[in-house]
């Protein structure tokens, strides 16, 4: 499939790598960006081979800077809901509800959009160069691709409030105190650490990945009884897989498993 201003790559175990090509404009996204994005995504639903999905920004000042705010001059009410339906909310959801872990490798500012995007993901792991906030505030707007619901959900109420209120950026250490990322590294090993976490995971059952990342995602958006029933449903069909008996006699006969995501 061909893109415009996203590259996308994928190896010989399943780990997809998708770097947002804009650096002149610090990784922007703008409606060309976004409509890449959705065709990767939905190449990535087709390919029954992906294991894990990175995302990242081309270079090292940006992961994503934030939505191009070119396109939202001169909206109107209704295209503006239309846009957030697809291309914004709808976007970053379709990201977080993939079957399979996403990573986001946090190379530089991680702003607005950015930062919307990089909270769909499962990881956030992050250089010590990055920068984070939702500084929409400044130009007269909130976060409107999710960000008012995820951040609070992520860092708590009272860090959520005080960062959307004030439009202020914080590094990366104290995006990690907050818990927004997972880990900092240094900027020339962030590529290794992320690869390292994606090889890790694509070694695993992706039939069992598939179901706990299911299972999580459905249990943040529900009470505890709700989830934990979820979770004992799914945790019996594991039951009926050959990767579940794989790992037991692998285990059991002390020998590295081989799963088939079967």
């Amino acid at each position: 499939m061909d893109y415009e201003q996203i590259i996308y790559q994928k190896d010989k175990k399943g780990i997809v790598t998708i770097t947002i090509n804009r650096p002149e404009v610090r990784n922007a996204l703008n409606r060309v960006v976004r409509q890449d994005l959705r065709k990767a995504i939905a190449e990535i639903q087709k390919d029954k081979d992906v294991r894990v999905v990175i995302i990242t920004g081309a270079e090292d000042k940006a992961f994503i800077a934030g939505a191009d705010v070119s396109i939202l001059k001169s909206q109107s009410p209704f295209s503006i809901e239309e846009f957030t339906s697809t291309l914004s909310q709808q976007l970053y959801s379709d990201i977080e509800s993939l079957p399979i872990p996403v990573i986001s490798m946090i190379n530089g500012y991680c702003l607005g959009g950015g930062l919307e995007l990089a909270m769909c993901c499962d990881i956030r792991i992050a250089a010590e160069n990055a920068k984070f906030g939702q500084p929409e505030i400044n130009i007269g707007i909130f976060p409107g691709g999710g960000g008012t619901q995820r951040l609070p959900r992520i860092v708590g109420w009272g860090k959520a409030k005080e960062l959307m209120y004030t439009g202020d950026i914080i590094d990366s250490t104290e995006a990690e105190k907050w818990g927004l990322v997972n880990e900092v590294v240094a900027l020339d090993k962030l590529g290794e650490k992320a690869r390292q976490i994606a090889e890790k995971i694509a070694s695993k059952s992706p039939l069992i990945i598939k179901l706990i990342k299911k299972i999580i995602n459905a249990g943040m958006y529900t009470d505890l009884k709700a989830g934990l029933l979820y979770e004992k449903a799914n945790f019996s069909l594991c039951f009926a897989s050959e990767d579940t008996n794989e790992g037991v006699s692998a285990f059991l006969e002390k020998r590295k498993p081989k799963f088939k995501g079967r």
